[in-house]
């Protein structure tokens, strides 16, 4: 039975939930596609994959490891003694977080269409700083653990530590292995502790990140130390088990038959004639992961590119390029998927795939809807968001150094896993961001009364969860054109040290207590990998500066419009 005192506000639950809703899927829409973006770009994986693992990810993250209580103002950004001074009715309460939910909601589909890349708890933090002010609420501005100076503040330290730990780690990958003479034979030797660290920095993450684990301090460093060797030492035994001998037969034997699901295999690959179940039919071994939206890969780096441009303006040209085709065409001999890239042929776009066969049929016939179901369904995933036709973008990416194909094919899988990860954390710990305002309206509309925290049922994240993988299904590519290859050029290598070095920043931060956004570590650690090239013209910095334009304007952006909500709707007249 709900209190007659809140009973008569049904209205503003009914649009808390629909700005739930909206709020979820921009979420997911904005924030999970920043956690893909990488792997996509670097086409490790495809839009496809990246949606139906999102689902899942987000999913696992909201309801196993989501915080189970949910506190009703965010990081104490507002203070709740105001909507419990004698004579202030709970609802005013419901319409202040109402009025965050909307206000949250509406920037983050608005930054979503434009592609830019915020951080969902600013988003929440600005729209309680907007009804505090409407409220009149004492506002957290001092240095203290999540106030509103240590908000603005993040906007730096995120993206430079994470900038730091990215290069790090690229750094040592890139002069262990990818510029080493030989490179494939010391990925190979490497590529197992590569796992296993990966594998064993991303328990920790989920030990120490999970909301519902507890503390290290209370978890036992010994204990912690346990888990990350024991992973460490179980995934090194387990590749080279079943993974080298894998990456034999596909990349030094070259067998086009073999698929990912022949890892179980194990040493049977090392036999002459294995025995391969549902053998692949391709005829590439490799993606070749440099190609561009032209079918075409060009030279990396600052000196070929000089190179290149001497030659065009040289008048003996077409000399040198007859000579350079001439000198491919006998290495593609030897290796043809390594120096020979197949033209790329034109992605359909949704309308154009689906829509266009249809469109002059009758509506009579069944097949004109099918179209258009298909359109609703998949145009969200069937995008191409890793090509460009951008001489700009193509210029910049001309700088990159370019690596062995086989060698950037060896950390396709570490990547994978690291952002599986990501997204599983995402998921756990930003629900609260769209489920915060609208559990405290709920609970205060249940209860009556007002409450510091609110009991979030599991429902609630279920719910959640699901809103958070389908807004990345249906709107998620627009972040991942602006966080991929529209900064720097992308490669499993790269993609690999920026999505690690970003959970090691969250982790180190989280430890350190300082305020740090997902969004601004990936966004650093793009920063920070696209630099290893050592030429500041292999970084989109307009594309940089836009994305951090948006950070600027999130805060008062989603106050702005909190804010304004709330005040005329507490001062508008009424009978």
């Amino acid at each position: 039975m709900i209190p007659a005192i809140t009973a008569r506000y049904d209205w503003i639950v009914a649009i808390t939930t629909i700005a739930f809703v909206f709020s979820a899927f921009g979420n997911g829409a904005n924030d999970v596609a920043n956690s893909y973006a990488t792997s996509v770009a670097a086409k490790t994986l495809t839009m496809p994959q990246v949606g139906f693992l999102s689902i899942i990810t987000e999913f696992v993250g909201a309801v196993g490891l989501g915080a189970r209580v949910t506190s009703t103002i965010k990081n104490g950004i507002i203070s709740i003694d105001r909507f419990r001074a004698p004579g202030v009715n709970p609802g005013t309460l419901m319409l202040a977080m109402g009025c965050a939910e909307v206000g949250s909601a509406t920037w983050l589909m608005f930054a979503t269409k434009m592609s830019m890349p915020v951080s969902t708890t600013q988003t929440v933090v600005g729209a309680l700083i907007g009804v505090g002010f409407a409220t009149g609420s004492p506002i957290k501005w001092a240095w203290a653990s999540g106030s509103v100076s240590q908000v603005a503040a993040s906007w730096a330290i995120a993206p430079l530590i994470s900038a730091a730990v990215s290069a790090f780690l690229f750094g040592t990958l890139k002069y262990a292995v990818l510029e080493r003479a030989d490179s494939f034979k010391w990925a190979m030797r490497l590529i197992p502790f590569y796992f296993a660290g990966t594998a064993a920095i991303l328990a920790l993450f989920i030990v120490v990140e999970a909301p519902t684990a507890p503390s290290l301090e209370e978890f036992g460093g010994g204990k912690a130390a346990g888990i990350i060797l024991g992973v460490f030492f179980g995934i090194l035994a387990f590749t080279y088990i079943f993974f080298v001998p894998f990456f034999e037969r596909k990349l030094i034997k070259k067998d086009p038959r073999v698929r990912l699901h022949h890892v179980i295999l194990g040493p049977l690959l090392r036999r002459e004639n294995p025995p391969l179940f549902f053998p692949g039919k391709g005829d590439e071994y490799v993606t070749n992961y440099y190609e561009d939206a032209y079918g075409e890969v060009r030279a990396g780096g600052k000196d070929d590119e000089k190179a290149q441009m001497a030659a065009l303006k040289s008048p003996s040209s077409p000399t040198s390029e007859q000579e350079q085709a001439a000198a491919l065409e006998e290495k593609a001999k030897d290796d043809a998927a390594a120096v020979a890239p197949l033209r790329r042929k034109r992605q359909s776009e949704p309308y154009e795939r689906f829509i266009g066969p249809v469109k002059g049929l009758s509506w009579v016939n069944p097949q004109k809807y099918w179209g258009y179901l298909k359109f609703i369904a998949l145009q969200g995933v069937t995008r191409d968001v890793t090509t460009h036709d951008s001489a700009h973008l193509r210029a910049i990416h001309a700088r990159a150094h370019r690596y062995d194909i086989r060698v950037e094919h060896l950390w396709t899988y570490c990547q994978v896993i690291s952002a599986m990860m990501m997204s599983i954390a995402h998921g756990s710990n930003d629900v609260a961001n769209a489920v915060g305002p609208w559990a405290a309206v709920y609970e205060t509309w249940k209860a009556g009364a007002v409450s510091t925290t609110s009991p979030t049922p599991v429902w609630f994240l279920v719910v959640a969860g699901l809103l958070l993988g389908l807004g990345f299904w249906v709107y998620g590519y627009k972040i991942m054109r602006a966080m991929g290859n529209k900064i720097t050029q992308m490669s499993p290598t790269r993609g690999f040290a920026v999505e690690l070095g970003a959970a090691i920043t969250v982790l180190l931060a989280s430890r350190l207590a300082l305020p740090v956004s997902t969004t601004q570590c990936l966004t650093g650690s793009v920063m920070g990998v696209a630099l290893m090239n050592y030429d500041v013209g292999a970084v989109n910095w307009k594309q940089l500066g836009f994305i951090f334009m948006g950070w600027v304007l999130t805060l008062p952006s989603a106050g702005l419009i909190a804010g304004l909500m709330c005040v005329m709707a507490l001062n508008a007249p009424h009978f």
